[in-house]
C-alpha cells in the first residue's frame, strides 16, 4: 500500500501537564499520606499499647487508612487528567476544613496542625476550582459549553 492510501494518523502533540493541576494533585497525595500515616499510628497504638478501647481504636486507625484512598485516588487522577479526579479532589478538601477547625480550637499542639491543614485544603480549593485546571481535565461548562478562556 502506497503512503496516500494508508496515512499514519496525526496524533496531538499533548500539552505539558499545568503547573496548578500538579500542584493540587501533589496536595491531594500528601493529605492522603498524612492520612495513612495517621491510621497506622492509631493502629499500631491500639494494637501495642494500653488504649481504654481496644476494638475502638483499631476500628479508627483502619477507618483513617480506608479514608486515605479517597485523596490518594483523586491525586493519582489529577495527575493523569481525568476529569472524575476533580469532584473527590473538591470533597477532601471540605471535609478537611472542619477538621482543621477542630484542631484550631484545641488547646494543644493540635493548633499548627490546624492552621496546616486549613492552609493545604484553602490552596487545593483554590486550584482545583482555577479555570486553567477545568480546561486541562477537559472539564465543560454547564450544558457542555466551553469555558471562555
Amino acid at each position: 500500500m502506497s503512503p496516500e492510501q494508508n496515512p499514519t494518523p496525526v496524533v496531538p502533540i499533548a500539552e505539558p501537564r499545568s503547573g496548578r493541576l500538579t500542584a493540587a494533585a501533589a496536595l491531594a497525595a500528601l493529605e492522603g499520606l498524612a492520612l495513612v500515616a495517621g491510621g497506622v499510628y492509631v493502629l499500631v497504638l491500639g494494637l501495642t499499647g494500653d488504649p481504654d478501647n481496644r476494638q475502638q481504636a483499631v476500628t479508627g486507625g483502619i477507618t483513617l487508612i480506608v479514608l486515605a484512598l479517597l485523596p490518594l485516588l483523586a491525586a493519582r487522577g489529577l495527575l493523569l487528567r481525568r476529569g472524575w479526579s476533580r469532584g473527590p479532589a473538591v470533597i477532601t478538601q471540605i471535609m478537611a476544613l472542619p477538621v482543621a477547625y477542630n484542631l484550631l480550637q484545641a488547646d494543644s499542639i493540635a493548633i499548627p496542625g490546624g492552621i496546616a491543614l486549613a492552609v493545604i485544603a484553602i490552596a487545593a480549593l483554590v486550584l482545583l476550582v482555577n479555570p486553567a485546571t477545568t480546561r486541562a481535565l477537559g472539564i465543560r461548562g454547564p450544558g457542555g459549553a466551553e469555558e471562555p478562556k
